[in-house]
């Protein structure tokens, strides 16, 4: 069973989310921000990051850098998502595997996942 840690502020976001991707079968875990979710990447060991780019604490783009740089989670594949235009993300950080414009279709993002956890 592939993990996925979904990583955004909005906690209604998360949620929803969360409970749609355990009805398709991942293990899903969450956190409110980057600083939270590097700790815990630790305790479950994700397949797949769901990262959120605008975020307090820790944004989506230091967090990517964070797992980037770490040769533990640097193979972790990384869902990047947000009200932003992709430039203006990619312009931050470029190093996700893939992206998602919130808001985003449902079902759209399921082929992006399944996809990106092969």
């Amino acid at each position: 069973m592939k993990t996925i840690l979904v990583v955004d502020d909005e906690l209604a976001n998360a949620e929803v989310l969360s409970l749609i991707l355990e009805d398709e079968g991942y293990r899903v875990f969450c956190a409110a921000n980057g600083r939270q979710g590097l700790q815990r990447i630790a305790e479950v060991r994700p397949d797949l990051v769901v990262l959120d780019f605008m975020m307090p604490l820790m944004n989506g783009a230091e967090m990517g850098t964070a797992l980037r740089g770490d040769p533990q989670t640097q193979h972790i594949k990384i869902l990047m998502n947000s009200s932003l235009t992709e430039d203006a993300v990619r312009s931050r950080f470029d190093q996700y595997d893939s992206f998602l414009r919130k808001p985003y279709n449902i079902d759209v993002a399921l082929k992006v996942i399944a996809s990106l956890l092969g």
